[in-house]
């Protein structure tokens, strides 16, 4: 029988009404997907072990996914296949179809990061035994997950057994893993050890500090968005220092269409807004590439940098904060007043400062900024906070009198 000839006989499957014979179809369907994942683990071995994508100039993975496979899926197969070795008990409920892909990778997985935590090489019995323990929870109806955490807490016991380090001191426990969500949100989870720990708090600690409002009153962000602040002013740092002329060490690469601005597309994060593109483009270098009617470069500018540091540090000088909220000059960026996509020239009379929040505000809402006949930029407030919109004065100035 052609293997393909399943695929042709579900064509024709008729989903019954009954819930008994519903729920019985759909029990069969799982255990054929999960005893065909099994066999696409083996190949997906096979195929690593052999090296043929090697000799192509790919990778296993990579090849599985030309044909066909999920990115996710393609590396599960592989680390099930080669972790399987050794693991008779699990490959046979995996084989059968008793068992899901994702439960035999957390089993998998749990057994490899058991035998890491050892300080001492395992016996062929002890992974027997660390195998039955992870099996009887995912035969029981643990989710994989739950698996996880029975594999981290033999991995601890193992570890204090053993001699090896605790958990809290034990790099080999440390991983990072972040997706974009399809709210084109960065999701992620981490677990590192003491050490990096306590490098994130202390990193974190300056940045994440409350900052009362111009008024007085209290910091209205919660905790969590002090922390989510800071996490973006240390990645501008780059990691470290507090340099109030140079532009932020990390770099963000935007690609905006000249014909289809509002096409602006971020390197990881993919689509953007018109707006935030804008604003990232305000304290930026600007490389102008041309491209011909086949989309290929035939013309690359040197890329030059908008707000340089003879410029930067008269805007400092003049506005010494954010010109909005009063934010130090660590938190904020140099905002073209008339933005240079209109023809505004990056000068000290058509820039000034404003920190991450408040730059949003300006571009995403009805927040304006002039320039003053003084020589200092105003700000025009939307018609919801005054109807009026009368400018009000720089941060920096708003206690001077109209004497002074």
């Amino acid at each position: 029988m052609r293997l393909l000839d399943v695929v042709d006989s579900l064509f024709d499957l008729v989903i019954p009404d009954d819930p008994g014979d519903l729920l019985a179809l759909a029990k069969d369907l799982i255990t054929l997907r999960n005893a065909g994942e099994h066999q696409l683990a083996v190949c997906a071995a096979v195929i690593d072990q052999s090296g043929m994508a090697r000799k192509a100039g790919s990778t296993s993975a990579k090849l599985l996914q030309a044909n066909g496979a999920p990115p996710g899926a393609a590396y599960r197969w592989i680390r099930v296949g080669s972790g399987l070795a050794g693991l008779d008990r699990t490959a046979g409920y995996s084989r059968d179809g008793y068992l899901s892909s994702e439960h035999v990778d957390a089993i998998v997985k749990g057994v490899a990061h058991i035998v890491d935590r050892s300080d001492e090489v395992v016996t062929g019995e002890q992974r027997v035994e660390f195998e039955r323990k992870l099996l009887s929870h995912a035969i029981s109806g643990a989710p994989p997950s739950e698996i996880g955490a029975v594999a981290r807490g033999l991995g601890n016991r193992v570890a204090n057994d053993t001699g090896g380090p605790p958990p809290a001191e034990d790099r080999s426990l440390n991983n990072l893993d972040y997706v974009v969500n399809p709210e084109g949100r960065c999701v992620g989870r981490f677990d590192v050890d003491a050490v990096i720990g306590e490098k994130l708090f202390s990193a974190l600690d300056f940045w994440s500090r409350a900052r009362p409002e111009p008024d007085g009153s209290d910091d209205p962000r919660t905790p969590t968005q002090r922390r989510a602040d800071a996490l973006h002013q240390l990645l501008d740092c780059g990691g470290g220092g507090q340099d109030l002329v140079s532009a932020p060490r990390t770099e963000v690469m935007v690609t905006v269409p000249a014909d289809h601005p509002q096409a602006a597309t971020l390197r990881w994060m993919g689509p953007t807004t018109e707006a935030t593109a804008l604003a990232l483009a305000c304290d930026s270098s600007i490389t102008k590439i041309t491209l011909d009617g086949q989309e290929v470069p035939i013309d690359l500018s040197p890329p030059k940098r908008l707000f340089t540091g003879p410029v930067r540090k008269a805007i400092i000088i003049r506005d010494t904060c954010c010109v909005k909220c009063g934010a130090s000059v660590t938190w904020s960026d140099c905002h073209h007043i008339t933005h240079f996509a209109d023809g505004g020239a990056t000068t000290l009379e058509n820039g000034c400062l404003l920190c991450r929040t408040c730059h949003r505000a300006v571009h995403h809402t009805d927040w304006d900024v002039i320039m003053g006949s003084d020589g200092h930029p105003w700000l025009i407030p939307p018609a919801d906070i005054d109807p009026q919109r009368r400018p009000l004065p720089a941060y920096n100035r708003r206690t001077l009198t109209l004497a002074a």
